[in-house]
């Protein structure tokens, strides 16, 4: 698979009016994705947070591997995170969310009541592209107050949201200005971090069935009917033949193909997988 790089310029925009509200606010909410998150956790981002109380909410918690997601929770709690799983599109997650802010700004609660300071916090919500910073935010406020969508890049532009009891900034999503780990810009790449655009489908559907091939072969052989796990290319045609991606002359409709096996994963229909481990996750 080729090397991965994307930093639209947009971003570097992004980045600056983050380093200026960030003044604002009195906490922040990294949203991550559940599935990968090491791979949606941007050290730069922590960075800009400075001293500023952090929550990171790992959504799509219902896509993702329910044990390894409980294994990132502990190692942000061993290094004095704090962090919850949820998924933002379900009814209970505004209730958790809302709850965990209370704890993590509790400190900024007691000062501005000795003080007799009554006055809404605000969190600034970031992360990287298409992790859910949208969803989570219209679950806080009750309604759809910002922007969804399932390609990377929706949101451009910052917006204050009330919600009860606290405001929220949404910000853009914004990425690694290098991206040093190649396993885990794939991983980006698979759960639609990245623009499809500038990516090749065949070779992230390639490097996508080797790696759940190794770590959830069972999900591909009930999805797919594979039982040889030892050739990328021959799990990607039995993709092709099982669901009918044939050409002409016998030849295998690999785009079609490319898409039904990102799209079954980015769905959940494969199964819950986790894609990173907790090795590589660098707080």
């Amino acid at each position: 698979m080729k090397h991965i790089q994307w930093f639209p310029g947009h971003m570097t925009k992004a980045m600056r009016m983050m380093e200026e509200s960030v003044k604002l606010v009195d906490g922040v909410l990294v949203v991550l994705d559940a599935r990968a998150p090491a791979a949606t956790y941007n050290r730069n981002l922590a960075a800009l947070c400075g001293t500023k109380p952090v929550l990171y909410v790992l959504n799509k918690a219902d896509l993702a591997d329910d044990k390894k997601t409980d294994a990132f929770i502990g190692e942000f709690a061993k290094n004095g995170a704090f962090a919850l799983k949820c998924s933002a599109t379900a009814p209970p997650a505004a209730k958790q969310i809302a709850g965990k802010i209370a704890l993590v700004l509790r400190e900024k609660f007691a000062r501005d009541e000795q003080k007799g300071v009554v006055r809404p916090p605000k969190m600034m919500v970031c992360g990287v592209p298409n992790t859910g910073k949208s969803t989570v935010i219209n679950a806080l406020s009750g309604q759809k107050r910002a922007v969804t969508g399932d390609k990377a890049g929706v949101t451009r532009g910052k917006q204050w949201i009330r919600c009860t009891g606290f405001e929220l900034l949404d910000t853009p999503g914004t990425m690694p200005p290098s991206f040093d780990n190649q396993e885990l810009a794939r991983h980006l790449a698979y759960i639609g971090s990245i623009n499809d655009d500038i990516l090749d489908m065949d070779d992230v559907a390639l490097e996508l069935l080797r790696e759940i091939g190794q770590t959830y072969p069972s999900f591909l052989t009930e999805r797919y009917g594979i039982e040889d796990f030892s050739s990328p290319l021959a799990m990607y045609e039995q993709v092709c033949r099982r669901r009918g991606f044939m050409l002409r002359g016998g030849e295998f409709d690999y785009e079609r193909g490319a898409k039904a096996i990102v799209d079954d994963f980015r769905k959940g229909r494969l199964g819950r997988i986790t894609l990173d481990e907790v090795s590589a996750l660098t707080l």
